[in-house]
């Protein structure tokens, strides 16, 4: 299978430009998207979180901390609305 593209960028950068803040996910720009995308986009998403989770937390740094815990929300609030929109088209994203 080939790389999956979303606006002419993989489903890795897009998951990174939404933890970012680059990107806004809600259910009109999830409109057009196939089932598969939903699939992948969700798995990604994931991967990413457990990635900044695993860095090593900045204990002295309140930017860094800040910094940190902005891109945890950003990813979750992506989750959920993904999770949400998946529901209503009933797909599976697990």
């Amino acid at each position: 299978m080939g790389e999956d593209l979303v606006r002419g960028k993989s489903i890795a950068a897009i998951a990174s430009d939404i933890a970012d803040g680059f990107i806004y996910i809600n259910p009109l720009t999830l409109k057009n998207f196939s089932d598969d995308i939903y699939k992948e986009l969700y798995h990604q998403m994931r991967k990413l979180q457990t990635l900044i989770r695993n860095e090593k937390f900045p204990s002295h740094d309140q930017a860094a901390i800040r910094n940190r815990n902005m891109r945890l929300q950003r990813l979750h609030h992506a989750m959920v609305v993904l999770q949400n929109s998946a529901r209503v088209k009933k797909i599976t994203l697990y």
